[in-house]
């Protein structure tokens, strides 16, 4: 993830100037990054480490469908550990989700050929399809 100025918003005191995927996200969303980034700032400083946390903490109630965050059924990262057992994240990717519900995720980001997946490459496939929603929406 780049630092701020090159791709992440500069963080000013008391504001928070959220990523466009978040600005088109529920309030909720905005809110939950803006304290735990504003949180993470205090401990760490601006910078990346500090805007990794404040998505940690929106994944735990948030999956990143196409341009936006939508809450998710239950909460719980996206990607536990994924990054501690030496894997990517899943990019907001509710990974622990089930079959069911990516396919319905794939289906409403119209993604060929879902059916025949399975729960890996449907979770390959909803990232990708959400970086060109997000590099459209830009």
């Amino acid at each position: 993830m780049p630092e701020p100025g090159n791709g992440y918003p500069e963080v000013m005191p008391g504001k928070v100037n959220l990523p466009s995927t978040i600005e088109r996200s529920p309030r909720h969303a905005q809110e939950v990054y803006s304290a735990a980034l504003s949180s993470a700032i205090d401990s760490y400083g601006d910078g990346r480490r500090a805007h990794m946390t404040a998505f940690a903490a929106l994944k735990h109630e948030f999956e990143k469908v196409g341009d936006h965050w939508e809450p998710k059924g239950r909460k719980g990262p996206s990607d536990a550990g994924a990054q501690r057992r030496g894997r990517r994240t899943q990019e907001g990717v509710d990974a622990n989700a089930s079959r069911a519900h990516l396919l319905d995720v794939a289906r409403e980001l119209d993604i060929a050929g879902r059916s025949r997946m399975k729960k890996d490459e449907l979770v390959e496939a909803i990232k990708k399809a959400n970086r060109s929603a997000t590099r459209r929406a830009r």
